[in-house]
């Protein structure tokens, strides 16, 4: 079968190399998916350059991707041959199960029914993204611990670069969920994130976006996701409630953070840092199950007229892929495998 491959880190067009690999077998617990489209994501360029730091080894890269179960292991229960499935964290502690080739082999938890309404593009979208912002709509005290219509009725989310594929999958569960939500976003990305659904969208760079925002909540917001937390700090203690919530995915731009105590004290304001791959698996399963439900309503759409652009890429230049998603490109970037 054709892969992706690398066993040094570095540069995309420098590591990465289309290469033959032999058909894994699945064993006990594991399930083998054809793999129809494999989605990229930040996480992925950054394991391969070695910006989590350790050891150059042969690795498939992809932690997200679509496709059909092609054969089952001993011990899986739930799943049957040809049927249509997303995965995430195919190449977690499996370097060589990422999704950029044509078949890969991951645990069973890993992998979750496809809705008959969903696309494989969609299924490719929604792993890493999807999962990352169910779980930061769902940390707050007292909040919900899961996502359906009006589990978040009377709630007010800032989502923070609401045009990121996290942010916009933000946006489109909270609002399925019932809350009222304000994006932030560079002036250039207004419409998608207004696509996303967002009710309101402030661009983070104008001097009274705090004004703006508690223009549409005078007594603040109840959660923030965000994504740049270094460079956002001031805003969001500018527009967070007492007794409200910081749920932290990642620090665009690598601006320092130090917490300042005593403003933070005031207003009992809760941090919550996430991180997929630490997670937990109870907390995947139960995002998973919800975003399906999200997914079969019709409120997980992807692609321009979503508020999502889709960059196709064919297998051969999956280092285009990561060097689009590494330089910012608005969207989602997808690898095409294979027409399923």
């Amino acid at each position: 079968m054709k892969a992706i491959v690398h066993d040094q880190l570095g540069a995309a067009d420098s590591v990465l190399r289309l290469a033959d690999r032999e058909i894994p077998e699945p064993g006990a617990g594991q399930v083998r998916i054809r793999v129809a489209v494999s989605g990229v994501n930040p996480t992925d360029w950054k394991s391969r350059t070695g910006l989590y730091g350790g050891e150059a080894v042969e690795s498939v890269p992809n932690q997200d991707g679509s496709g059909v179960v092609d054969a089952l292991g001993p011990e899986v229960d739930g799943f049957a041959v040809g049927e249509r499935v997303w995965v995430t964290l195919a190449a977690f502690e499996r370097p060589t199960s990422g999704t950029a080739q044509e078949y890969t082999v991951v645990p069973v938890e890993r992998v979750f029914p496809l809705p008959d309404n969903a696309s494989f593009d969609l299924g490719a979208s929604i792993g890493v993204p999807a999962i990352t912002a169910h779980r930061a709509l769902t940390v707050a005290e007292g909040g919900p611990a899961r996502l359906s219509p009006g589990a978040l009725d009377g709630k007010v989310i800032l989502v923070a670069g609401g045009a990121g594929a996290v942010g916009h999958a933000a946006v489109q569960l909270a609002r399925w969920a019932g809350a009222t939500v304000i994006a932030t976003v560079s002036p250039t990305k207004t419409a998608y994130a207004e696509a996303a659904g967002a009710h309101h969208v402030v661009n983070y760079r104008d001097a009274d976006a705090a004004d703006q925002i508690r223009s549409f909540s005078a007594d603040g917001v109840d959660l923030i996701v965000e994504v740049a937390i270094g460079a956002n700090q001031e805003l969001d203690l500018a527009v967070l409630k007492p007794r409200g919530t910081i749920a932290i995915y990642a620090n665009d731009g690598d601006k320092p953070f130090a917490i300042d105590v005593r403003q933070n004290m005031g207003l009992n304001t809760r941090i919550q840092f996430l991180l997929l791959y630490t997670v937990g698996r109870e907390f995947l399963i139960a995002a998973a199950e919800d975003i399906n439900l999200a997914i079969a309503a019709g409120a997980l759409p992807v692609g321009e007229e979503a508020g999502l652009p889709l960059h196709h890429f064919p297998l051969a230049e999956t280092a285009g892929a990561h060097e689009a998603v590494e330089t910012g490109a608005t969207g989602k970037v997808l690898i095409e495998i294979a027409d399923l």
